[in-house]
């Protein structure tokens, strides 16, 4: 695919001087490899003439994750919305493609209910806002009937106004598919016809280009989503698995679409909603989720590894502090750890060693919790504060466990906190084995703490002081996202860590559960015998836990354990002090004696 003009063409092609980069990464290629050993599969290449100038509304041949569409086909399951039952799960596995959308006959009535109550108000030339009126400032700015369609043309047009990158195409379905739960509701007044257009559009993964910057989440994230209903009326560029980046009307009519002619308050509809801020808000839910579960298992292996006690997880010890998710975890660690019921070696290995108390990050890890009247009234539910407050929450919660993990990760690597070699290679100096993948661990630690400051404490006016106080929800989102992906990043590094551990505790076994962990990243990343580049073992451990592989291996070991009531064990350590170990101690060495 040409992206670029060739500056009305060369006289010899022997002239041209060009090189060869990477689409994702835009790293350089040397022209003298071949293809089948430079690139990876389903991987896009850029020609770059030199001299040759950037046409100004040039957009990159492939959006930004496109690999992940590479396999992409058309679903043939379907999930009915009614505006009121979408999980986040269920968000999420629309932004996959894995289901197309409906409406249920529920949602049908009400959308219909509320677009008669517009049409009487059109029909009656009654001053509404929005509606026969302008918008923001202009609100007193009457609108005459014969101008009501061009005033929702031009709301759209003039709010498409975002910069920045595309929106990826998973989080690009997941936005439309929340605006059409929303809009499914019955209380925005769009038309069934518009609305059953947009589903068709999503139908056929028809993905407007909206830029991820330029809302402040106070009137909705009217900049991402005047995008969104800009693509859907033929407008801006948009894209598709089938065409790839091309104007959006022809995009919709490579898949038998029209675009839509918006109706009066259509425009409006579409784009007044918190939609961004929430699905890239339910993204980070659900991922902050997963890594929660799976740096429990990180970590339980870390412990073995570094010959922890599993004491600290004693049920009586939680009970005192009755916290929820801290006995859960506690729960986790006992049913992953428990030498009586899955037995380990390297448990047994130290089980009388002198050690009473382990460090902080290995007994104290994060436990994380987490149209009936007939009238139209202007209210303020399209506000950002409360996800963007939440999500600023969720930043500072989830960054804990990455803050943790990279200690661990220095437990790990450090001889002196460990009876490992250091940085968990052999031939040290020769070597330099993990010691720059923990200096990745806490640069990315410390790039968190910054993007932990709230974004929902800064407010600048709009609109000429209509919008006077705003969310900034947007950002909230954004950067909650990255710290979500830095403490999997974080987490990836440390369970390479903890694996490379158990290397130099062999021919010691850990528990079963954990032994399946240790196969698992060893399916996709061979053992540190010498050095060697290590940033794709990195993002092989992060595609384990971005897509739960971890979990999925111990997770039914850890409900076994739960169904089972397995009686928990107490195994004698330095760690706790008995009374009645220290009398049967007592009896113990005078019986001794007497023989």
């Amino acid at each position: 695919m040409k992206n670029k003009p060739d500056n009305g063409g060369f006289a010899s092609v022997e002239e041209v001087k060009f090189y060869i980069r990477r689409c994702k990464g835009l790293g350089l290629l040397d022209l003298d490899d071949t293809v089948g050993d430079a690139l990876e599969d389903n991987e896009f290449v850029e020609v770059v003439i030199e001299g040759d100038i950037m046409s100004p509304d040039f957009i990159p041949s492939q959006p930004e994750g496109v690999h992940l569409y590479s396999k992409y086909r058309e679903p043939e399951q379907y999930i009915s919305l009614d505006g009121n039952s979408l999980t986040t799960e269920d968000l999420l596995n629309l932004g996959k493609g894995l289901y197309k959308i409906k409406l249920t006959a529920e949602a049908e009535s009400k959308v219909k209910k509320s677009r008669e109550v517009i049409e009487r108000i059109v029909k009656e030339q009654t001053v509404v806002y929005g509606i026969t009126t302008g918008f923001g400032k202009f609100a007193r700015t009457v609108i005459p009937n014969s101008n009501l369609r061009e005033l929702q043309v031009n709301l759209v047009r003039s709010h498409s106004a975002g910069v920045g990158k595309p929106l990826t195409p998973e989080r690009t379905r997941m936005l439309l598919a929340l605006r059409i739960n929303v809009l499914a509701k019955g209380y925005s007044g769009i038309s069934l016809e518009t609305l059953e257009q947009v589903i068709e559009v999503f139908n056929a993964s028809c993905l407007p280009y909206i830029p991820e910057k330029g809302t402040v989440g106070a009137s909705g994230d009217l900049a991402p989503l005047s995008h969104l209903a800009l693509g859907l009326i033929g407008e801006g560029k948009m894209w598709s698995p089938k065409s790839g980046w091309a104007d959006a009307k022809y995009v919709l009519e490579a898949h038998g679409l029209k675009p839509i002619t918006l109706k009066p308050k259509e425009g409006l509809a579409l784009i007044n909603g918190t939609q961004m801020i929430t699905s890239l808000g339910c993204e980070a839910v659900e991922r902050a989720g997963a890594i929660a579960r799976q740096a429990d298992i990180i970590a339980a292996l870390t412990l073995e590894v570094l010959k922890g006690t599993t004491r600290a997880f004693d049920t009586d010890i939680h009970a005192v502090r009755p916290h929820r998710g801290q006995a859960e975890v506690a729960f986790r660690f006992r049913s992953l750890l428990d030498s009586d019921h899955h037995p380990s070696e390297i448990a047994e290995s130290h089980r009388f060693c002198d050690r009473v108390q382990d460090a902080y990050t290995m007994r104290c890890c994060p436990q994380m919790v987490f149209a009936e009247r007939e009238e139209t009234i202007s209210g303020g539910n399209f506000h950002g504060e409360y996800p963007a407050k939440a999500l600023d929450y969720l930043a500072i919660g989830v960054h804990e466990l990455a803050a943790i993990s990279e200690r661990r990760i220095e437990r790990l690597c450090n001889p002196s906190l460990s009876e490992l070699p250091a940085f968990l290679v052999t031939e040290g100096g020769l070597n330099s084995g993990f010691m720059i993948a923990h200096c990745t661990a806490a640069a990315l630690v410390s790039e968190n703490k910054a993007l932990c400051h709230p974004s929902s404490v800064d407010s600048l006016s709009t609109s000429a002081a209509t919008e006077d106080h705003v969310s900034m929800g947007g950002w909230a989102a954004r950067k909650a996202l990255r710290v979500i992906e830095h403490v999997e990043q974080v987490l990836a590094i440390e369970l390479l860590a903890a694996c490379q551990g158990i290397e130099f505790l062999r021919p010691l076994r850990t528990t079963t559960p954990l032994e399946k962990v240790y196969d698992l990243v060893r399916s996709v990343v061979r053992p540190w015998i010498k050095d060697r580049f290590m940033a794709p073992d990195i993002e092989a451990a992060h595609r384990l836990l971005v897509e739960q592989k971890v979990w999925e291996v111990a997770y039914p070991y850890i409900e076994k354990y739960r169904r089972e009531h397995i009686p928990e064990s107490r195994p004698i350590s330095p760690t706790a002090f008995s009374l009645r170990m220290s009398a049967d101690d007592s009896h113990d060495h005078r019986h001794q004696n007497e023989l």
